[in-house]
C-alpha cells in the first residue's frame, strides 16, 4: 500500500521503526542568485539526477534553482561510488555520456592517452571522487540560467510548501549558515533527493519496504534468503515488510604509500560489534555459501592454510581487506570499497538505517555519525584486534583512506550511500518484470512512453544483520535483468498536481527500484525530467497534460536513448527515426 506523509507508519500492514561544514554557496552559472520569485524550475537536490535536470532545462532557455542541504554537490559520485554502474555501455545516452566522455577526456588531457590514468578510468566510466565532483561542477558552470544554492535545508512538513490550485507556488527552505528561513518561488518543482522529502512535503503517495511475492508476483519479493545470485534458500517467506535495504559509505581507499592516511581508532568504539569476525578468518570462509561452492580438497586445504597462519590460496577466496570490502580499481592508485556481498559483516549497516527515509534531519545526521564510526571501526578491528591472524591484520593495516579526497572530513565520504528512500506512487509502478525479457531471448517490455533505455541487475543489498544459523542474509539479492525502457508514468505523482516530477525517488516496487537507482538511470531521469518540465513551463500545461512524444523528440536531440539497440550509433543520422521505430516494435 502507498502511504503518505502523515501515514508514513503504515507499510505493508506493519509497523516501521519510528554534517557537513560550512563553506559559502555556490552561485553556478549566473554566479548570484535570482530573485526568489524569478524561477522557472526548483530542484530539491544537487544529486546526479538534480544537476541533469537543472542542465537539461537551462540548455531550452529556462531559469533553474537547485536548493542543495550540504555544502557540496554531485550526490554519490563524487562520494565514493567511482565504479559506474552500468550493465550494457551504450544502453544510456544523453546527458550521462556527456559525463563520461568529460571524465575521460580529463585523465586524458591531464595525464595523456597512454597514460596508466587514462587506462585505469576505462573510458570514462571509473573515476576519483573529485574528478566526479569537478565534472559535474563544469556542467553547471556552462549552464548560464542554473543557480545552485548551498547549505539550504527542505524540511519535509507540509507547511514548508505553498500550494494552490494544485500547483506548488513556493517552498521554504532553511539556510545552514544563517539559520533564517527562505523562500524561493518556481513555475514547476522536481525532487532529486535519494529520500524523497518533497513528495512527502506534498502529500504524494509513496512506498516504504518491501512488497510481498503476492503483490506483484516478482522474483525475489519478500523476505527473501539467498546468496546475492545464488540460489534461494530456507527460511525465505517473499512476505512483505518494512524492511529498508541497508546503507553504507562508498569508500575511497588506497595502498599506495604516497597517499596512504592511516585509519584512525573512531570515538564510540565498540570491539563486539565485530568479534564474529574472527570465527570466519579462522576458519577460512566468509559465509557457509561461500564455503558450499569449494569443493571438499579445496575446503580442507583452506582450512588447513589458516590454522597454520597462512592466508587462504583457494580460487575465488579473497584474502586482507578483500574480506571487508569489494574493490573496484580507479585512477592514480584509488579503489571504490563497497559493501563485501560474501560477508556477514562488512561496510553496510542493516536493520538500523530503516527510520532513515522518514526521519527528520536530526535524526539522519546522527545516523549518518553513527554509520561512519562503525566503519572507521571495521576497518581499526581488521588492522588492529590481537584475536585476528597476523597474515590478515598484516594484509589489512597496508590499505588507508586516500589523503586528497575529503581533506576537509578527515578523508572521510561527506555523504551516504542512501540506496532506498520513499518509492513515489506515480502514474506507473516499475517492477521487476519490467527489467526482463518477455520471453528466453527476447527483450523486456518496450513502454511507448519511454524517456531512456538502461541496464542493471535486480540488485538489493541486506535488510537484516546476521541471524542465528542462517548461511544467508535477509534480502541480499541479485537476479539477472536485460536493457530496458523506463515509461515517463514513472516520474509523474499519482496525485492532482500539475508541477511536480519525482526522477529520483520514482514509481517502483522494491525489487523494481532496485535496477532504476543506479546513477547513470537516475541521470538520464533527471535529464527528461528537466525537459520535461521546461516544455511545461513553455506552454503553461500541466504535467499531466504532456505530449509524450514532444518530449520524446526532445531528448532524442539531445543525443538520449529511448531504446537500446546492439550497434546503435546517436551519430547515425536516421538515429531518431530508427528510435522512434523501435518504440512501436512489438
Amino acid at each position: 500500500m502507498p502511504t503518505t506523509r502523515r501515514n508514513f507508519l503504515k507499510v505493508s500492514g506493519l509497523s516501521s521503526l519510528a554534517l557537513t561544514a560550512g563553506i559559502p554557496e555556490i552561485h553556478a552559472g549566473s554566479n548570484s542568485p535570482l530573485a526568489k520569485n524569478d524561477y522557472d524550475l526548483i530542484i530539491v537536490g544537487a544529486t546526479p539526477g538534480g544537476i541533469m535536470a537543472a542542465v537539461s532545462a537551462s540548455r531550452l532557455g529556462k531559469k533553474s534553482l537547485i536548493l542543495e542541504r550540504t555544502a557540496y554537490i554531485g550526490g554519490l559520485p563524487a562520494n565514493g561510488l567511482g565504479a559506474t554502474d552500468i550493465a550494457t555501455r551504450g544502453a544510456t545516452g544523453g546527458l550521462f555520456v556527456e559525463f563520461v566522455n568529460r571524465i575521460k577526456a580529463h585523465y586524458v588531457e591531464k595525464y595523456g592517452a597512454d597514460s596508466q590514468q587514462a587506462k585505469d578510468c576505462s573510458d570514462g566510466y571509473h573515476f576519483e571522487p573529485s574528478v566526479a565532483a569537478k565534472i559535474f561542477d563544469g556542467f553547471l558552470k556552462e549552464s548560464p540560467h542554473a543557480t545552485v544554492l548551498t547549505m539550504r535545508q527542505f524540511d519535509f512538513e507540509p507547511e514548508n510548501l505553498t500550494i494552490q490550485n494544485n500547483r506548488i507556488q513556493g517552498i521554504r527552505v532553511t539556510n545552514r549558515n544563517t539559520k533564517k528561513a527562505e523562500t524561493y518561488t518556481g513555475r514547476f518543482f522536481i525532487d532529486a533527493t535519494y529520500e524523497g522529502d518533497l513528495i512527502a512535503a506534498a502529500a504524494v503517495p509513496f512506498f516504504l519496504g518491501r512488497e510481498g511475492k503476492s503483490d506483484y508476483n516478482e522474483v525475489g519479493a519478500g523476505r527473501v534468503y539467498k546468496y546475492w545470485a545464488g540460489p534461494e534458500g530456507p527460511g525465505s517467506t517473499f512476505q512483505g515488510d518494512n524492511a529498508v535495504q541497508s546503507y553504507n559509505y562508498r569508500l575511497c581507499v588506497t595502498n599506495d604509500p604516497k597517499i596512504l592516511v592511516k585509519i584512525q581508532k573512531p570515538a564510540r568504539y565498540n570491539r563486539e560489534e565485530y568479534v564474529s569476525m574472527i570465527g570466519d578468518v579462522t576458519s577460512g570462509h566468509y559465509t557457509g555459501v561461500a564455503m558450499m561452492e569449494l569443493t571438499d580438497a579445496q575446503k580442507a586445504e583452506n582450512l588447513r592454510r589458516v590454522k597454520a597462519g597462512l592466508p587462504p590460496e583457494i580460487p575465488g577466496m579473497p584474502k586482507g581487506i578483500a574480506w571487508l570490502m569489494n574493490m573496484v580499481k580507479l585512477p592514480n592508485g584509488k579503489n571504490d570499497g563497497n559493501n563485501q556481498h560474501h560477508s556477514f559483516i562488512s561496510t553496510d549497516l542493516p536493520e538500523e538505517n530503516w527510520p532513515y527515509p522518514t526521519s527528520g534531519w536530526e535524526w539522519r545526521d546522527r545516523f549518518a555519525q553513527r554509520l561512519r564510526e562503525y566503519t572507521e571501526g571495521l576497518f581499526y578491528f581488521a588492522q588492529n584486534d590481537p584475536a585476528l591472524p597476523e597474515w590478515f591484520r598484516k594484509e589489512c593495516s597496508e590499505w588507508g583512506w586516500a589523503k586528497d579526497e575529503y581533506a576537509d572530513n578527515g578523508h572521510f565520504p561527506r555523504q551516504l550511500y542512501v540506496r532506498e528512500g520513499r518509492r513515489m506512487k506515480g502514474k506507473y509502478i516499475f517492477k521487476a518484470q519490467d527489467a526482463q525479457p518477455v520471453k528466453p531471448g527476447g527483450r523486456p517490455p518496450i513502454h511507448a512512453d519511454s524517456i531512456t533505455a538502461s541496464h542493471y541487475a535486480l540488485d538489493s543489498h541486506a535488510v537484516r544483520k546476521r541471524e542465528v544459523g542462517r548461511i544467508h542474509l535477509d534480502g541480499f539479492i541479485s537476479y539477472p535483468s536485460a536493457v530496458y525502457t523506463v515509461p515517463f508514468r514513472v516520474m509523474v505523482p499519482d496525485s492532482p498536481l500539475e508541477n511536480l516530477l519525482a526522477p529520483v525517488p520514482a514509481s517502483a516496487t522494491h525489487i523494481g527500484f532496485s535496477t532504476l537507482r543506479m546513477e547513470p538511470c537516475w541521470m538520464a531521469l533527471g535529464q527528461a525530467a528537466g525537459t520535461a518540465a521546461a516544455i511545461c513551463v513553455q506552454k503553461s500545461q500541466s504535467v499531466h497534460a504532456l505530449a509524450v512524444p514532444e518530449l520524446q523528440k526532445a531528448l532524442l536531440q539531445q543525443k538520449a536513448i529511448l531504446v537500446y539497440s546492439k550497434g546503435m550509433s546517436t551519430a547515425d543520422p536516421n538515429f531518431e527515426a530508427n528510435q522512434l521505430a523501435l518504440l512501436t516494435e512489438k
